[in-house]
């Protein structure tokens, strides 16, 4: 019987208080549905549709709109960005900070009010650099420099 096979990763089969139904709740994407999910689907099982995490964004003055809340003219050079994102790495790595402190301190993203999280997105929903090195990363894992026209990042993938 279907009900005998196991849920897909992240999914779990709870009762609603409501109407007593049965109801499929995935804690990963804070996802809930009547239907039981079905392993693999459309997609690989092996990557999920949605991920979550925070980036560190340093802009600098070839970036798209090389302003911020920080800044309202971004002159750095990219060398430079990329110079004061990797003193931002190795920071984290000795454990003098945490991601979360650097990105609400330093990040020229808006998403810094929120330590640097930019909740969950899919496929197609970021530049593309950005969305590959999201999905290549564990979660809890951090990138190292990845480029793209809005700057460079450090992103922590965390769901």
């Amino acid at each position: 019987m279907a009900d005998e096979e196991p849920l897909p990763s992240g999914w779990e089969k709870r009762m609603s208080r409501k109407s007593g139904r049965i109801y499929f709740f995935n804690h990963i994407t804070n996802k809930s549905q009547w239907e039981r999910p079905k392993a693999g689907g459309n997609h690989n099982s092996v990557e999920p549709d949605k991920v979550r995490c925070s980036h560190l964004l340093v802009k600098h003055n070839q970036s798209r709109r090389p302003s911020s809340w920080r800044q309202e003219e971004i002159t750095r050079s990219k060398e430079e960005a990329l110079e004061t994102l990797n003193e931002y790495i190795q920071t984290i790595k000795s454990g003098d900070s945490s991601f979360e402190s650097l990105a609400s301190k330093y990040s020229d993203c808006s998403s810094a009010r929120e330590g640097g999280d930019l909740g969950y997105f899919g496929k197609g929903q970021m530049q593309r650099p950005f969305e590959e090195a999201t999905y290549s990363l564990k979660i809890g894992e951090m990138s190292n420099p990845v480029f793209t026209d809005s700057g460079i990042h450090i992103i922590l993938r965390t769901a």
